[in-house]
């Protein structure tokens, strides 16, 4: 049997679900103390930081 080819949103389609199922996975395994965790010296941490301080001083 041939290779059959997608229709355009079929393939959009198998793309985003891939993507979604990729999102998931990372957002589920997210644990204390794992390796996944945010580095304390991350960019996100520091803006959390800089923001925080700049609340305390309104």
């Amino acid at each position: 049997m041939g290779v059959t080819r997608l229709k355009r949103k079929d393939r959009k389609n198998k793309t985003t679900s891939r993507l979604e199922v990729q999102f998931l996975k990372n957002a589920t395994n997210l644990e204390p103390g794992s390796r996944s965790a945010e580095p304390k010296n991350s960019q996100i941490a520091k803006n959390n930081a800089a923001l925080l301080k700049a609340a305390a001083g309104k």
